[in-house]
């Protein structure tokens, strides 16, 4: 049973966007609304001084990119969980999120009970999507690939990539050296069959293989 409410800001440039999430989730005894912002520029210093559990990022916002801003949020508070909340449908939109931090990517058609699975699913460590967003991440870009096989320390390294981090964060984290996180990276690259690391994440996330 839930005993401790859970943290939610919400950061989005429609006040009747904001106004409608805290009626949905005002609803729910745990979740509370920490606080909310119609721009990008004040939330870094709320974040810095106030614990947020979930922040529901919108991408258009009218002083930044909430792509960037995402990541931003992920580099000074990497517990907080950053899930993306926007109309925007383009696959290429969706995995940059991700890599960039983001736990997770709904659609502002979503509804109440997909939210509210979706932010459990977020504190939980998943990377959670709404089932349209599912729908257009699992449309293949080209023919089916042989699932890879990875080792433990290619896992390790996927995971961290799925998050936004670069190859110099990675090696501090797993005590490795630039060079052979470097090689690491080239050899998911290979095994996966993708141009890029937007493309690896996506994969990866197809086959189940990103658990944040």
């Amino acid at each position: 049973m839930q005993t401790e409410k859970i943290n939610i800001v919400i950061v989005d440039d429609h006040p009747i966007v904001i106004e409608g999430l805290k009626m949905m989730l005002g609803n729910q005894s745990y979740f509370h609304i920490s606080q909310s912002f119609t721009t990008g520029s004040e939330i870094i210093d709320f974040i810095k001084e106030h614990t947020i559990d979930i922040i529901l990022l919108d991408i258009t916002l009218p002083d930044c990119n909430g792509i960037e801003l995402c990541h931003e949020i992920k580099k000074t508070t990497p517990n907080t969980s950053v899930i993306m909340f926007s109309n925007r449908s383009e696959r290429s939109i969706i995995m940059q999120c991700i890599q960039n931090g983001a736990s997770g990517y709904l659609l502002k058609n979503t509804s109440i009970d997909e939210l509210i699975e979706c932010l459990r699913g977020a504190l939980s460590g998943n990377i959670v999507f709404c089932n349209e967003t599912k729908q257009i991440i699992n449309k293949l870009s080209h023919t089916e690939i042989t699932l890879p096989r990875l080792t433990k320390r290619e896992k390790e390294i996927l995971k961290l990539v799925a998050e936004g981090k670069t190859s110099a964060l990675i090696a501090d984290e797993l005590f490795l050296s630039p060079l052979t996180v470097d090689t690491h990276r080239k050899n998911l690259l290979q095994k996966f069959q993708a141009k890029n690391s937007t493309e690896l994440i996506s994969l990866a996330i197809q086959h189940n293989m990103i658990n944040k």
